[in-house]
């Protein structure tokens, strides 16, 4: 049964009779419907009534009228409003955009705006690459979306994934203080969605992909960071695959097992599948096996998928070629990027000994957590409401920090590799167990440790980059002299 949840939080203006008994009733009311009531609040008084506030958690919107019919058939009380508290969240956005400088005075004035700002401008209109130094390029993120792949809700359009955006721009200021804008795009034709960020990138220091449907994602991806000179990372593959392989390093650690000894079965071989498969293969894994709906992946089922094709030549190196439920007869590690309820607790039973499972199929996993832990040694999923929660907000605000700190121009997968080493490192010996093998979303460890391995690697790549420069110009210096 679904328990009250802060997401479905409402707030109840009930006018009732100005008694003791009343208000007791009316809170007792709230609860025998379900309701999980968090305040009471007087907001008016009156000689024979009062007005109430009763805050309380629902389970969902239906939840929260059925709480009201109940109120309403008591004697002498009325609702008179209910007020959804997510939707009073969102109210004219989560974020805004305030100055870093004072502008208080004519000499404020003069510097951050007309005649002063000119002078910058023409410093860098001499060395463009001056703009990372002198203006929001530094620490600005573009969080891009077509609004073709929202979260569970799919193709709901770019104005409806506005909130989503919004919230990950929140996000990134609260965890990393990167500045982060969302950017909804009416459009889904790949070309113009790459045409576009490439017009908008001189603003910004790296740019965050979002929420764009598979195959389209992975061209937009590869073609933005071949053309840009600035990091491109597709949230929902790289920043799931880091946070995935995070998790893994210390499941394996809690179960006494290598990477490179295991089986693992990836079920799901879209955006996050691939991302998952290729760093976990990075990370040193020999043996994994990616399924879809019809089974192990193939050539046949392949078909020109330019991503399922690199999985078929880089996987399974028995040949395995049955289903999801016959691969995981012997494995040590099933991850689910798929859907819900395609699994049972029997069919986690027969993986191996000391089996990990991370089902993180949204909302609905892919088998029932407390049925999977029956014989699995660890499990994960995507849900807050459980253990080991994979959330991607582990991984990218650090991410970018490490990245816009470096100066980066790209991502490498190495950088990918140390920031999900980095998350997993927070996690001490004392503190790793079954039930936890990945921090907490809100511990300020994970955005400092990820930023500090992705920075020295950025840093690295960096110094690389100006060595073949000077090499290029020296060769091109040696050849105008005839040498």
């Amino acid at each position: 049964m679904a328990m009250p949840s802060p997401s479905y939080t409402i707030t109840l203006r009930i006018e009732a009779p100005a008694t003791q008994r009343a208000t007791s009733e009316l809170v007792h009311e709230v609860a025998a419907a379900g309701g999980s009531v968090m305040g009471v609040d007087i907001a008016q008084s009156h000689a024979d009534t009062i007005v109430v506030d009763v805050t309380c958690d629902t389970v969902d919107a239906e939840h929260g009228e059925r709480i009201v019919a109940a109120l309403d058939v008591l004697d002498g009380v009325r609702v008179l409003k209910m007020s959804d508290s997510t939707f009073l969240m969102h109210l004219g956005g989560k974020i805004e955009v305030t100055p870093k400088v004072p502008l208080k005075t004519r000499r404020d004035l003069s510097r951050a705006y007309t005649p002063g700002v000119a002078r910058v401008c023409l410093a860098i209109a001499k060395r463009k690459e001056d703009a990372r130094r002198l203006t929001i390029k530094r620490n600005t993120v573009a969080v891009v979306t077509d609004g073709t792949a929202v979260l569970g809700l799919g193709n709901i359009g770019p104005e409806a994934a506005m909130p989503v955006m919004e919230g990950k721009a929140a996000l990134f200021k609260q965890f990393a203080d990167v500045d982060a804008w969302p950017i909804a795009l009416d459009t889904t034709d790949t070309e113009e969605i790459i045409r576009t960020v490439k017009a908008i990138a001189p603003g910004f220091g790296g740019v965050n992909l979002e929420d764009i449907s598979a195959p389209r994602c992975f061209e937009i991806e590869a073609r933005l960071r071949e053309e840009l000179d600035i990091p491109v990372f597709h949230d929902d593959q790289h920043g799931t695959a880091i946070v995935v392989l995070a998790a893994l390093i210390n499941a394996l650690k809690v179960t006494g097992k290598k990477i490179g000894d295991v089986r693992i079965a990836v079920s799901g071989v879209g955006a996050a599948g691939s991302a998952i498969i290729r760093l976990l293969l990075a990370q040193g894994a020999r043996d994994i096996i990616g399924f879809d709906r019809n089974g192990a992946l193939t050539t046949e089922s392949a078909g020109q998928d330019v991503s399922r094709q690199w999985i078929v030549e880089n996987t399974n190196p028995t040949g395995f070629t049955g289903t999801l439920r016959e691969g995981l007869v012997g494995a040590d590690v099933f991850v689910g990027v798929s859907a819900g309820n395609i699994l049972k607790g029997a069919d986690v039973a027969r993986m191996n000994d000391q089996a990990i499972v991370f089902a993180l199929a949204n909302p609905t996993p892919e088998v029932d957590p407390i049925a999977a832990g029956e014989t699995a040694a660890v499990v994960a999923t995507g849900r807050s409401d459980y253990p080991n929660q994979i959330n991607n907000v582990l991984a990218f605000p650090g991410l970018f920090r490490g990245l816009l700190d470096a100066g980066a121009a790209q991502i490498t997968d190495e950088m990918l590799r140390v920031a999900a080493v980095a998350i997993s490192s927070v996690v001490s010996d004392e503190e790793l167990n079954p039930t936890f093998i990945i921090p907490g979303v809100f511990d300020h460890r994970v955005a400092e440790a990820v930023a500090d391995a992705v920075r020295t690697e950025g840093l690295k790549q960096t110094e690389v980059e100006a060595v073949r420069a000077q090499d290029a110009e020296q060769l091109a210096q040696d050849v105008g002299r005839g040498l």
